[in-house]
């Protein structure tokens, strides 16, 4: 705790008491109270009103069971999650998981992300989280359809376009949300469109939003550099993953003139010096879901694959880094590695992908970090606008709601610099962005009395 003012100290351990077991949602809070210091310094009201303990405490968290039938006509059981964090904002709003790492404490980890990250977009929502441990790998699609179907039929009545807005993440693309709406429909007799985000163009979703969450954090990324007089033109440029986050910041990064030279799965990683090959990618990851190492065998001269057991694509040379894939990928050994090989920049497109002590090596050295909670925070600003659409049975065009993700992500940007900067840590992205989104709920909830 040497890092958290003394005054704080007492709800973290509180916290982890509480929370047993459950490292990563430890580690999210850890981070947003090491930045709360100077806040609780400058307005002791939040501690006299117990607003922080508020905040870290969920406003209701569900459990279910989930079964299914697979194509072998044997019966599966999963477990489903729905935790629903904080509303002072507006409805939960926060993406599903489906990966056999998801467990209680880690949909509460991305719920308690999810709340100051929407926070940060200026629009009217609150944070939330959910998915299950049913890994979609492998499965038909009349399993998945089967298993989401029976998801929807237990979590349809903890949801609602003015209650809780779920949306994809890891596992969770269009044909998922699909079944699910689909479940939804059927179940309620009603179409709310805006019950779920990331939907087809087909029913109500939203131009950009497939692509959102990995432009946001390039503009994001391409703002902070500018703030040092530079930006991606004809920088090499990492970017870890090849799903969907991963390959529209690749197409982003390629748009503004940098090269990104290598990329992931876990199976392991790709180099092509000549610029990786987006088309091809895609094709190889969206259109036959195969695996990375398909890119060498098809690309052939130029291209290398290297085995996850064998090395890091964190030891790959690169001006800008954008681990793109899942939670804590990037240690601190990788990030000593980095910083070695001359890295100026680093923009997270996943939660929380790199760890605390990777952080301290990248601001000791002078690295400019963009957080997750405020770099990748274009998907779910890009829902927002989805639901803005759906409730006024309307649809924008690609380059009007691109527009405004890009007017979204530069305000984020701007909010942390210039909040970073007021509370005197000039350029300490990760400051700015948890104290602004704790003020802008905490505020909220002040207004509202004991919730």
């Amino acid at each position: 705790m040497n890092n958290i003012d003394e005054k704080l100290q007492p709800l973290l351990a509180e916290v982890i008491r509480r929370n047993a077991g459950e490292a990563e949602f430890h580690q999210a809070v850890r981070e947003v109270l090491e930045s709360l210091g100077r806040v609780v310094a400058k307005h002791p009201h939040y501690l006299e009103l117990a607003l922080i303990e508020r905040i870290c405490e969920p406003e209701r968290q569900i459990i279910f069971r989930i079964p299914w039938v697979d194509d072998k006509g044997q019966v599966q059981i999963n477990r489903g999650f729905r935790v629903q964090f904080n509303s002072a904002l507006g409805p939960y709003k926060g993406g599903m998981r489906f990966h056999p790492s998801v467990n209680v404490g880690i949909i509460k980890f991305l719920g308690f992300e999810q709340t100051f990250k929407n926070a940060l977009t200026g629009m009217p929502i609150g944070g939330g989280k959910g998915g299950s441990d049913f890994d979609p790998k492998g499965k038909s699609d009349a399993e998945i359809m089967r298993f989401c179907q029976s998801m929807m039929t237990e979590m349809f009545r903890h949801i609602g376009e003015y209650t809780d807005v779920p949306a994809g993440d890891i596992g969770v693309g269009g044909r998922e949300i699909g079944y699910l709406f689909g479940q939804y429909k059927r179940l309620t007799n009603r179409y709310e469109a805006g019950v779920l985000t990331g939907k087809a163009l087909a029913y109500g979703g939203s131009r950009a939003r497939t692509e959102a969450t990995g432009y946001g954090n390039t503009y994001f990324t391409q703002a902070m550099l500018q703030k040092t007089g530079t930006d991606f033109d004809g920088k090499k440029v990492v970017v870890s993953g090849s799903g969907n986050v991963a390959i529209y910041t690749i197409e982003k990064v390629q748009s503004f003139g940098g090269k990104v030279i290598a990329c992931s799965d876990s199976s392991g990683y790709v180099i092509d010096e000549n610029g990786i090959d987006l088309a091809l990618l895609q094709d190889i990851k969206e259109v036959r879901r195969g695996r990375i190492s398909d890119y060498v065998k098809r690309k052939g001269a130029g291209a290398s694959f290297i085995a996850a057991d064998k090395g890091s694509i964190w030891d790959v040379p690169c001006d800008v880094a954008m681990p793109s894939a899942t939670q804590n990928e990037l240690s601190g050994k990788n990030a000593r590695k980095l910083v070695a090989n001359g890295v100026i920049a680093v923009g997270e497109g996943a939660n929380m992908p790199t760890t605390p002590d990777a952080v301290k090596v990248f601001q000791d050295a002078g690295v400019m970090f963009a957080p997750g909670k405020a770099a990748n925070a274009g998907g779910v600003a890009t829902s927002a606008l989805e639901m803005q659409q759906n409730a006024s049975r309307d649809s924008w065009s690609f380059a009007q709601t691109e527009t405004r993700l890009a007017t979204i992500m530069r305000d984020i940007h701007d909010t942390c610099y210039e909040t970073a900067d007021e509370y005197g840590e000039p350029g300490n992205y990760v400051m700015g962005a948890n104290i602004a989104g704790f003020v802008r709920v905490a505020e909220a909830m002040r207004m509202m009395g004991v919730i």
